[in-house]
Formats: structure tokens, C-alpha cells, sequence
């Protein structure tokens, strides 16, 4: 009786784990039976988890729009999406939520000028360690941040006037590739 509770404790957890192309977060439940513990992992639906945290991300107050972005140890943004109307002022910080330092795993935010080709623009970012890896001379470049590390943060202020889709990246060698995103401005 206790391997066939186990057997169903592994695959319900397995089954579960599987279902549908959503993200999942992961909870560790503590099943038993007749006194014989077993921890298995389960998992729940994250989409709410994320709707929230984009909400509290982007706030409108007092004519500005405060943006917090985040940068991790494994090349993520906390967004790929941020709506704007055109002329708003826009306040964003950058949080690095991670250990490593700047020169390992360095993050920054660049929003670029429509119809920028991405690819080019993070190549010749990637050779332009003297310029926080932002090409010099480049008129493709709206707004930027400093290059941060680790639990270190920065801020800047910006207006973008004109309605479109602007794609923003992280121009840390490589890192364009995972963190990149859409700046809607309505």
C-alpha cells in the first residue's frame, strides 16, 4: 500500500507539473498515510501572481509614471511590457535583484528608437566595454541607464512623444537575447 501511495503522489505531482503551457509556481505539500510522511511538489497557476506584480510595477501618480524594473542573476526583467501615453513622464528604476557583480552580470536599461535594428545594436553594444556597452556615437539610444550589479539600483526620468512600439533591452554582452521588451507608448 505505501509504494502505490507513493506511485500516486509522484505521478499526481508529475501530471500536475505538466498540465498546460502556463508558468507555475511550485508548493511543497506533505502527504501521509497511516503515519508515513512524503513531501511532494504541486503546482498552481502564476498568471494572477504576475498580473499583480505588473500592477504594482507601473503606477501612475501626479502626471508620472513610475516604472520599477527588475534585473536577476539569470538575464530576466520583471516586465517585457510597458504602456505609456505619449508625453507622459516617465520615472524609471532599475533594481539589479541579484548577487553578481557588474562585470559578471552587469544589467542596464535602453530603450531605442523605432525601427532600430535590435541584433545590430547589441552586437556593437557588446564591443563597448568603455561606454557601459552602449555604442558610441549611436543616435538609436531615447533613454538609458548607468550598468548596475548586484543589489544596486538607479533612476532616470524620460518623455517619450510620439505613439508606437520602442523595443528596450539590457546591452550587457548576450543579454538582449532573454531581456528585451516592449515600451507601448498610446
Amino acid at each position: 500500500m505505501k509504494n502505490l501511495s507513493r506511485f500516486f503522489a509522484v505521478f499526481l505531482a508529475a501530471v500536475l507539473m505538466s498540465c498546460g503551457n502556463e508558468k507555475k509556481e511550485q508548493e511543497t505539500i506533505t502527504i501521509g498515510d497511516g503515519g508515513n510522511l512524503e513531501t511532494v511538489e504541486t503546482t498552481q497557476d502564476a498568471a494572477a501572481n504576475e498580473t499583480a506584480q505588473a500592477n504594482d510595477a507601473i503606477q501612475r501618480q501626479d502626471g508620472v509614471v513610475q516604472v520599477n524594473l527588475t534585473g536577476n542573476d539569470l538575464m530576466q526583467y520583471n516586465l517585457n511590457e510597458i504602456k505609456v501615453k505619449a508625453g507622459d513622464k516617465v520615472k524609471l528604476t532599475l533594481t539589479h535583484v541579484g548577487e553578481l557583480p557588474e562585470n559578471a552580470m552587469g544589467h542596464n536599461f535602453v530603450l531605442l528608437k523605432q525601427g532600430t535594428d535590435v541584433v545590430d545594436f547589441a552586437q556593437k553594444a557588446a564591443t563597448a566595454t568603455g561606454n557601459e556597452y552602449i555604442p558610441e556615437g549611436t543616435d538609436a539610444v531615447i533613454a538609458k541607464t548607468e550598468m548596475i550589479g548586484g543589489g544596486e539600483e538607479t533612476t532616470i526620468e524620460f518623455t517619450v512623444s510620439e505613439a508606437g512600439t520602442y523595443d528596450f533591452i539590457c546591452s550587457f554582452p548576450g543579454h538582449y537575447v532573454q531581456m528585451r521588451g516592449k515600451f507601448i507608448v498610446e
